[in-house]
């Protein structure tokens, strides 16, 4: 079920603008509307002022009415399995809750899966905080 994940966060880090770092990144999330949304980093040279795929594609959802994230998966071009790095992870758990699946993938498709809660643990819970 995850394969049209691994896909759509392939293509968009096909489409990634990343002439710094050279570090292509894509994500992509299935929202609680069914819809896929994609995203991938988009850099700038004042860094840090570009951002990231997983926010990319967090915008995307939100702007197309998706609100809750069911599933996200993220796929580098240079490194496999690359996790969200830190301030995504936060991002992705504004709109997931413990139990959204979390999928790194590689060139060849989905690797390991893994639920919010195991990629950040102790993490700021909206339904409890907001």
């Amino acid at each position: 079920m995850a394969h049209d994940l691994f896909e759509a966060a392939r293509a968009a880090m096909a489409r990634a603008h990343a002439p710094y770092s050279k570090f292509p990144v894509g994500a992509a999330i299935r929202a609680d509307d069914g819809k896929i949304y994609a995203g991938a980093n988009i850099e700038n040279l004042s860094f840090p002022q570009g951002w990231c795929a997983e926010p990319t594609a967090i915008g995307c959802m939100v702007m197309g009415g998706g609100r809750k994230i069911r599933e996200i998966a993220v796929i580098a071009e240079k490194l496999a399995l690359c996790p969200p790095c830190g301030g995504c992870r936060q991002k992705i758990r504004e709109f997931a809750d413990a139990g959204t699946l979390i999928y790194l993938c590689d060139e060849t498709g989905l690797r390991k899966t893994m639920t919010m809660e195991e990629l950040l643990p102790f993490s700021f819970e909206t339904d409890i905080l907001g």
